[in-house]
């Protein structure tokens, strides 16, 4: 396989031949359509065949639509000749994770008891303002069922695999979006967050991964989890994510929940961190057991934040781990979404799903209330927290990616994906912005991943420290070789 790059250090795109166009990032694609150096036909004929070449090795993708891409792609070419792009992002591929509604085919959901059949006439929010900035769509990309775990295998689709280490998980429950903006199968992709699932597969697989306040990206149909999931982009670099986050922000009445529009968060992108006030928690007060490359590389990165003029205090958030109550919140919702289906249909689900469907059918209307005091308590701390400094930082993940087709480590003696996740979960429950960016790799060669947080709707302050740690090369990581 090709070896391709998503580091800051991008080919000029003026020199990009069709061959190149999966390693440029969707800003370069830009810069190149409008310079006329290649089309989006170019661009989205390249993605394909790199998906092709890869979908056999880490199975990221359900289902792709070569036609329609490259017919979106013909219609985006014209609007570039006459010197008239659609939107934003006219002509760059995008894929995206198979729980939002595409017209035009089936959303599947990882699951064996969602029918394909039926008309599919409905975008979700964020894929319909895809196609009002021109994007082209060129397939949906792999989740475990209803997205309901932090790995990426599924009854329908089998197990999605990791592009630095194929016997590794991608880790989820996007994980098919990370694994295919990491091997170059499209520069831009949107996932799901409910407990970490777009911040955990980014920080497996080596991309930037942004879980934007709650409400700040419109979801339609709802989460089964609730106000836990978030919608958000997923991509090579910091800058890529403030464009896409720009337009999937766009409002839609579907959701009754969204946020008030707020400014473009890429108008601030390089504002930089100096003078902001960082408390660096390596591992929540000891409460965390974090491996000892993953606290190396994370400290080198906040040393770089402090090279940048940050100031930075080591210092943790008043947090007692919060796993029960967003157990009965998550299993509280597995029991929801299960309810409708009939008993041959249950017995099609992932066992594992069944399993936490079972514990949340027992949970009492009090239980799920006294989950939502602790969550509401939660916050509270989080935003006192955030009265003194403007974000927090931690490892994404303790740990890096381990065998594929698992729940958890083997051998580690946990029982569920939140064992391992415990610096993602919390800021699900108080609904704040957090993003991962790679720092470094392990003795393995695999990415490892550093936790921006900020108070919320303040998205942006995210946004400027992961832009400062990819302009200041901090974020460069090695790209997925030959050997996956």
């Amino acid at each position: 396989m090709t070896d391709h790059t998503h580091r800051t250090d991008l080919p000029d795109p003026s020199a990009a031949s069709a061959s190149d166009l999966t390693g440029l990032t969707a800003r370069q694609l830009l810069a190149g359509y409008e310079q006329g150096d290649f089309s989006p036909v170019d661009a989205t004929r390249a993605v394909l065949e790199r998906i092709e070449e890869v979908q056999p090795l880490v199975n990221a993708f359900v289902r792709v639509d070569t036609e329609a891409a490259l017919g979106q792609a013909e219609e985006s070419a014209a609007r570039w000749r006459k010197k008239e792009p659609q939107g934003l992002l006219d002509g760059v591929p995008v894929s995206v994770k198979d729980v939002f509604l595409q017209r035009g085919g089936p959303t599947l959901r990882g699951s064996r008891t969602v029918r394909a059949e039926g008309a599919w006439e409905e975008d979700a929010p964020a894929v319909a303002r895809l196609r009002e900035h021109g994007a082209v769509l060129v397939g949906k990309t792999t989740t475990p069922e209803f997205g309901w775990k932090g790995v990426t295998d599924s009854p329908l689709s089998g197990v999605t695999r990791n592009p630095y280490d194929r016997t590794r998980t991608a880790g989820g429950s996007s994980g098919g979006s990370a694994a295919a903006v990491a091997l170059g199968a499209a520069p831009l992709s949107i996932g799901t967050d409910g407990g970490g699932s777009v911040r955990i597969p980014a920080s497996f697989c080596g991309i930037f991964g942004l879980k934007p306040t709650y409400g700040r990206v419109p979801l339609y149909p709802s989460s089964p989890f609730g106000t836990l999931a978030h919608a958000g982009p997923m991509t090579r670099d910091a800058a890529d994510a403030a464009l896409l986050l720009d337009v999937i922000s766009g409002p839609d009445w579907r959701d009754w929940s969204q946020l008030a529009p707020a400014p473009a968060v890429s108008g601030s992108l390089g504002e930089g961190v100096r003078g902001l006030r960082i408390a660096y928690s390596p591992s929540f007060g000891g409460q965390v057991a974090v491996r000892p490359a993953v606290a190396s590389a994370v400290r080198g990165a906040v040393g770089r934040l402090a090279e940048l003029g940050a100031y930075i205090e080591e210092a943790d958030p008043d947090i007692t781990d919060p796993v029960e109550a967003f157990h009965t919140l998550w299993f509280s919702g597995a029991a929801r979404l299960v309810q409708p289906l009939n008993e041959h249909q249950r017995q099609l689900l992932d066992p594992g799903l069944r399993e936490i469907r079972a514990l949340g059918a027992r949970y009492s209307a009090v239980d799920y209330l006294a989950a939502v005091d602790v969550r509401m308590e939660l916050g509270r701390r989080l935003g006192r927290f955030h009265e003194s400094y403007d974000l927090l930082v931690t490892p994404t993940l303790p740990i890096t990616a381990f065998e594929a087709g698992a729940e958890t480590p083997a051998r580690s003696g946990l029982r569920r994906w939140t064992g391992w996740t415990p610096f993602t979960y919390p800021f699900n429950l108080t609904q704040q912005p957090a993003a991962s960016v790679p720092c470094g790799v392990d003795e393995d060669g695999l990415p490892i991943g550093i936790q921006l947080v900020a108070a919320r709707h303040a998205d942006a302050l995210v946004m400027r420290a992961a832009h400062a740690l990819y302009e200041s090369g901090a974020a460069r990581i090695p790209a997925p070789g030959t050997g996956i």
